[in-house]
């Protein structure tokens, strides 16, 4: 349980920080403003791109640990889908907070599943993550952009400008492309790729600084419905379903390991990224992103061990 643990600490700790720094030093909004806008349509997407391009197909159960996740992701999607009429009667939960529950119960955090993957299981852990990471963050962003596309706006779009949105999505082209240079065995000489890196490592301190600097204290300490919700959700039900299905597909040690550990993760710290850019509720992205980073100390570890 150690390196789950190693793992998700220093992530809560950015967000911390983040939530600090917004208010001791770098007080004027505009900087945080400028650093979302950097970490939006640059750095997550060089990461997203250098990740997806290097990632070793072959090597792995392609099918079973990324069909796995895949129909996990879209039954989960479907879910939150079907319960959206009963919270908004129930919970009075509005179009742009429903959005916030639906990224934060689907969507997943990269790097806190690599560092897992790679801590438990070496390199062959890096080549499953990456995997699923194959086959989840196109269809999570497509879902995520059409959702707040939908929902979140203050009229309701038409197609050809929600496909629009979803085509202007820099996640997406990064995933397209990555995958594309991935399959055609492109390479770049060195300089381009350490050039690429640099700006990938750099996403996931800013963007998790950034979900900090956005968090509202005494909302986490008194969680709201919506929050707790998008908790269970993300930490409890998506590991189950995820888990079975790659029980169903017939997989076993680090490969299962590898989907719970996928599945049971934080949600992406650029969910509260996107939620800022397209009119979702990103202070409660950010509540729920906090909680689940404090509760996934705890569900990761035992959602890893059933399995393993």
């Amino acid at each position: 349980m150690l390196p789950i643990v190693a793992a998700i600490v220093p992530t809560f700790l950015l967000i911390v920080t983040g939530f600090v720094l917004r208010r001791v030093l770098v007080k004027d909004e505009t900087h945080w403003l400028g650093t979302e806008q950097l970490v939006y349509y640059v750095l997550f997407p060089a990461l997203l791109f250098r990740t997806l391009s290097r990632a070793k197909l072959s090597e792995v159960p392609l099918f079973g640990v990324g069909g796995a996740l895949l129909i996990a992701v879209l039954l989960m999607a479907t879910l939150c889908l079907t319960l959206r009429p009963v919270l908004m009667k129930r919970l009075g939960i509005s179009g742009p907070s429903f959005t916030s529950v639906f990224q934060c119960a689907c969507r997943w955090q990269t790097y806190v599943a690599l560092a897992v993957a790679g801590s438990l299981y070496g390199d062959i852990g890096l080549t499953l993550a990456s995997v699923a990471m194959v086959a989840m963050i196109p269809i999570l962003n497509v879902m995520a952009v059409w959702v707040l596309a939908h929902y979140a706006a203050p009229t309701r779009l038409s197609w050809p400008r929600i496909l629009l949105t979803i085509a202007q999505n820099p996640f997406i082209w990064a995933c397209a492309l990555g995958l594309a240079a991935n399959l055609c065995g492109l390479t770049f000489p060195r300089w381009i790729d350490e050039f690429i890196d640099a700006l990938g490592r750099s996403s996931l301190a800013l963007g998790l600084l950034v979900v900090g600097a956005g968090l509202q204290l005494k909302s986490v300490l008194r969680p709201e419905a919506p929050a707790l919700l998008a908790c269970a959700l993300k930490l409890v039900v998506m590991p189950v379903i995820a888990v079975s299905l790659g029980l169903a597909f017939g997989l076993s040690g680090p490969n299962l390991a590898i989907v719970a550990c996928c599945a049971s993760v934080p949600t992406a710290s650029s969910a509260y990224v996107l939620a800022r850019q397209m009119g979702g509720n990103a202070p409660l992205v950010a509540e729920i992103l906090t909680l689940q980073t404090v509760l996934a100390v705890i569900t990761m570890p035992i959602a890893i061990a059933l399995v393993a």
